[in-house]
């Protein structure tokens, strides 16, 4: 039987497109996991998982016209498709079928970071993310010249990513890479520091429009 999400309403199912289709452009193999709790949906993407490197999720709650209770781990592309064939020109609840299939790999989906009892640790200015993610990416495009392998790419990814943010030790570069390259960063909330808060090994950065959670490799 298929399973259907009810999203509140036309802008709510808007931003979970909008979500999905950036998460897509960085991972096209990459999944899903859709975690329903009463009238919220909790969406965790991982632009940044395995080979030495850290592992972050990117987070987008969303309202629910009718409670759920729901977990599973989904293709990114089976989703997007789903979302491409919805009903339009509606305002009321949208409905969403939610893929039979669960996604192969995502080995990610398995870490559960903590819902509550994050301790605030301060706040950190979007420039800053903005600018730790646009120097590790043209790090990144530099030391990947033609031909560079895989497993070299992967290995230069971790490095990169898995270095910390300049003054917060524990926080991977990576935490700012996916709050840039997953719309979280914007002219909208240049004015507004996003909060900084710990909670056992995991990180959390907050902006007015998403979270990534970051927990280094343990090798790092």
């Amino acid at each position: 039987m298929t399973v259907s999400l009810r999203l509140l309403d036309r802008q709510t199912f808007g931003d979970l497109g909008t979500f999905v289709a950036r998460a897509r452009r960085l991972d096209e193999d990459g999944a899903a996991r859709l975690v329903g709790h009463g009238a919220v949906l909790a969406v965790y993407v991982s632009p940044l998982h395995g080979g030495g490197g850290p592992t972050v999720l990117g987070l987008r709650t969303l309202a629910l016209a009718e409670p759920s209770d729901l977990d599973v781990t989904v293709p990114l592309a089976a989703l997007g498709d789903r979302l491409a064939a919805a009903p339009t020109g509606t305002t009321e609840a949208v409905p969403l079928p939610v893929p039979p299939m669960t996604a192969s790999g995502a080995s990610w989906a398995g870490m559960s970071p903590p819902r509550t009892g994050w301790d605030p640790r301060g706040l950190v200015e979007p420039g800053l993310l903005r600018r730790v993610a646009e120097e590790g990416i043209a790090r990144v495009a530099a030391g990947t010249p033609d031909g560079a392998g895989a497993l070299a790419v992967a290995r230069l990814r971790a490095l990169v990513w898995g270095e910390p943010i300049p003054g917060l030790d524990d926080v991977p570069a990576g935490v700012a890479f996916a709050a840039e390259a997953l719309g979280f960063l914007t002219a909208a909330t240049d004015d507004e520091p996003a909060a900084l808060l710990r909670r056992g090994p995991w990180v959390r950065v907050t902006t007015a429009t998403g979270h990534v959670l970051g927990r280094r490799s343990p090798l790092g």
